[in-house]
């Protein structure tokens, strides 16, 4: 019997000394596991998941219904308090005085636009050097894009490009509280 032990020890040896030896070790493992693992699932077949799946969508809302997420009605045209200018006024002389910008100040040029603009865009133009401005002059009507009863965005055409303001009114009076530039 001591015979025995010898020659495994040294089959073993051959066997883990050579990459074919490991190899067919490493197969042979992976076969006793799947194997072990098919006399354990009682022959049935089964499907790796995340959950109980189905194998359609299921719908929870009628797509016919309103859900009030998107409003399909228009927006609700500006309001303006009686004796107040209408928010095309105030767009047009807005862009008015901020293209005419040569030969002023600084300060000159933003106490033009102060009475056109909201505390917040006064604050923005302090300091803002009007030689920077991108057009010279008005050569279209404003045209409004309605957000809201008390929120309009004025599209004005300047000779270079487009002069795009945001004016709002939470007390019916137009003011312009954002000023964007589309160069053409």
């Amino acid at each position: 019997m001591i015979g025995m032990p010898r020659t495994l020890e040294l089959g073993l040896n051959r066997i883990f000394r050579s990459r074919w030896g490991v190899a067919l070790v490493i197969v042979a493992i992976i076969a006793a596991v799947i194997g072990i693992g098919r006399l354990f699932a009682d022959g049935v077949p089964t499907r790796p998941s995340l959950g109980n799946s189905s194998p359609a969508p299921a719908i929870s809302a009628d797509p016919s219904e309103d859900d009030s997420v998107i409003d399909s009605d228009p927006p609700p045209s500006p309001s303006t308090s009686p004796g107040r200018a209408q928010p095309e006024t105030v767009a047009y002389a807005f862009a008015s005085a901020w293209s005419n910008h040569k030969g002023v100040t600084p300060k000159a040029w933003r106490d033009r636009l102060l009475p056109n603009s909201t505390k917040n865009l006064a604050n923005e133009l302090d300091g803002v050097d009007p030689a920077g401005v991108p057009a010279d002059r008005v050569v279209g009507k404003p045209s409004l894009v309605p957000i809201g009863a008390t929120v309009v965005n004025a599209v004005v055409t300047m000779d270079s490009g487009e002069l795009n303001l945001r004016l709002v009114a939470p007390d019916g009076h137009w003011l312009v509280d954002g000023i964007d530039w589309n160069g053409s």
